[in-house]
């Protein structure tokens, strides 16, 4: 899924910035850049596949939040949303007022911005599985690849996760092994907020540094298992998830 947007800022920089980071994110398209907000009510009156605009609030002529308030009249609240970017906090109680999906505050690198991307992302899945619940029924029977975003090399990586033999984690950062790669990918993430996003996943923690997929073990012992060519260790923390697992092989 592609999510048209746009991005409204009037500091050339930080205009530059915000369509840089769109660019970079798989599932964002970016289909205009606007220096004034009047200029982007424009864009929006006419160009109605505009799903997600990144809003700068203080801007002259017309403010962040008033742009936000037009849209909101014209009833394309549900279809078009806002992310605001600013460098005064202060306005953060107004942008949750006119319901904004997020909210980032400059200066922001790149991890928060997909932070507040993958948000949107994930509203929009959302949103067209309500609208066609017919599409949701097929899902159901042939279910949809399952895949992650993440940050590999300053850039944000589309990861399936039928992909990942097992993922282990190093203090700040994680190593995913993947079947079709030989090395494996370094990310700056937790092993506890992978672990939470491949909830209801084929996989099992096993160890305080490993994740496994569970379709990717080729054998097991009472404290280890085998994948590929690596043995990985079972410690005792993980040993009930583990042992319904022994179960349903045995």
């Amino acid at each position: 899924m592609k999510i048209n947007c746009i991005a409204v800022d009037d500091e050339p920089f930080a205009l530059s910035l915000i369509t840089s980071y769109i660019k970079q994110t798989p599932f964002l398209h970016l289909i205009g850049e606007y220096t004034n907000g009047v200029e982007a009510l424009k864009a929006i009156h006419e160009q109605p596949e505009i799903q997600l605009i990144f809003l700068d609030i203080r801007m002259a002529d017309l403010s962040g939040i008033e742009l936000a308030r037009i849209v909101e009249q014209t009833g394309k609240k549900k279809n078009l949303r806002i992310i605001f970017t600013t460098a005064y906090d202060q306005y953060a109680v107004e942008g949750f007022k006119v319901d904004a999906l997020d909210y980032l505050l400059k200066p922001f690198n790149f991890v928060d911005f997909s932070k507040a991307a993958t948000r949107a992302y994930d509203y929009f899945i959302m949103l067209e599985h309500s609208l066609n619940p017919a599409s949701t029924l097929n899902n159901a029977r042939q279910p949809e690849k399952n895949y992650l975003y993440l940050k590999v090399d300053y850039q944000l990586v589309k990861i399936d996760t039928g992909d990942i033999l097992y993922i282990e984690g190093l203090k700040d950062y994680v190593k995913l092994f993947l079947k079709s790669q030989d090395k494996p990918l370094l990310t700056l993430t937790s092993l506890k907020g992978l672990e939470e996003k491949l909830s209801g996943l084929s996989f099992l923690r096993i160890h305080r540094s490993f994740i496994v997929a569970v379709d990717q073990i080729k054998s097991v012992t009472k404290n280890s298992v085998q994948i590929g060519n690596t043995t990985i260790p079972v410690t005792d923390q993980y040993k009930d998830g583990f042992t319904a697992l022994l179960k349903k092989w045995s």
